[in-house]
């Protein structure tokens, strides 16, 4: 084997341990990313499973304010009616003497 040839194989063998570096790096940035990844969806899973519970309770808190504003507006209008019926009273009873 002449020199030129012996070069030869040896770059040719250092070019191949740099591209076997090279691909167990990237392999392992390949499993880094695939974790981030799995980790980012599975936040993101419980992000949505959280809003959903949020939207949830925040439509019960919106039903119970409606109801909470119904029974004042049925007080008053109790209370209103209550009125009404003793001046209604009143009348008969002047109407009675």
């Amino acid at each position: 084997m002449t020199i030129q040839e012996e070069q030869a194989l040896h770059r040719f063998e250092t070019r191949v341990r740099q591209l076997i570096l090279s691909y167990r790096e990237l392999q392992a940035e390949n499993q880094q990313l695939k974790k981030a990844v799995s980790d980012g969806k599975a936040a993101m899973e419980e992000l949505r499973r959280e809003n959903k519970a949020l939207q949830a309770d925040y439509n019960n808190l919106k039903l119970a304010r409606m109801i909470a504003v119904n029974s004042e507006d049925q007080q008053a209008a109790k209370n209103r009616l209550a009125k009404i019926i003793r001046e209604v009273d009143k009348c008969i009873a002047l109407l009675n003497v």
